[in-house]
């Protein structure tokens, strides 16, 4: 396993918080994280759906079988908000701190979920790809930038020494066919890989909404919402301008980024460092 700085944080804070969330995008090492920091707890995963239609028709049972663990991992959370809302009765009641660990690859619905639940109760930390210390340390970070830029910080590409482009190729079709279709309903899903494009063309740059809508042919508020989606997704994420007018900060357009510089390389084509 690659060591991440986050592991002693999240251990620091298991003792302070009822609740830990581990939220980034997919295939960060947020599991990894969890399973590692926390060997003894349980592991359930919900993407299973065998699983999740138990959760999903007994929530009170589902969570009483865990009551003599040590702790619990609940993996993909996103999949039943509500469980989140039997959480909160359990753990007021028994007030075992760190008992649960909850992950997601989603931020959107998971976080309008913890504001009505779980507020003051949770600690998020939030997994991003490998930083480039973290790879310094474990002897992995390549030789010169490029190589850097180009094959991006996904841990799996450095753990099991896949090419880049086999890699994001995989990555990109399991988030188009899988968490797009759970955010939102998208009919055209080429018409949003043409969007997502557009979007990797334009990193370092002002958002411009009605440029990036007239580009890809949609409407102002379809790009806003597509937008939305990739940021929930932990894609791209918008930088907000500082301004020592704070009014300004609020007013002004923001800049737009992907996270990880792999992916939008392979967004763009680019097919060597």
């Amino acid at each position: 396993m690659i060591l991440r700085d986050a592991q002693n944080k999240i251990k620091k804070m298991s003792e302070k918080f009822w609740v830990l969330a581990l939220l980034g995008p997919r295939q960060s090492g947020k599991t990894t994280l969890a399973r590692y920091t926390f060997p003894d707890y349980v592991y359930v995963s919900l993407e299973n759906l065998e699983i999740r239609d138990i959760a999903t028709q007994d929530p009170k049972s589902f969570l009483a079988q865990f009551d003599r663990a040590k702790g619990v991992i609940l993996d993909e959370i996103q999949h039943i908000p509500g469980l989140l809302s039997y959480m909160q009765t359990k753990v007021y009641l028994e007030k075992k701190p760190g008992f649960f660990v909850i992950i997601s690859s989603q931020n959107l619905l998971l976080n309008q979920s913890i504001t009505q639940t779980l507020a003051g109760r949770i600690f998020i930390l939030r997994l991003l790809p490998l930083a480039l210390d973290e790879l310094k340390k474990a002897s992995l970070l390549p030789g010169d930038v490029e190589t850097e830029l180009f094959q991006g910080c996904y841990p799996s590409i450095y753990a099991y020494d896949i090419s880049p482009q086999d890699w994001y190729a995989n990555y990109i079709q399991t988030y188009i066919e899988r968490d797009v279709r759970q955010l939102k309903n998208i009919g055209d899903l080429s018409l949003f890989q043409l969007f997502v494009k557009l979007c990797a063309g334009r990193i370092g740059q002002l958002l411009n909404l009605t440029s990036l809508a007239n580009d890809c042919g949609i409407s102002v508020n379809t790009a806003r919402s597509w937008i939305s989606i990739l940021e929930a997704s932990y894609i791209v994420f918008l930088l907000q301008p500082h301004y020592k007018n704070f009014s300004k900060r609020l007013i002004k357009s923001p800049k737009l980024y992907f996270y990880d510089t792999g992916l939008a390389s392979h967004v763009l084509g680019i097919e060597s460092a």
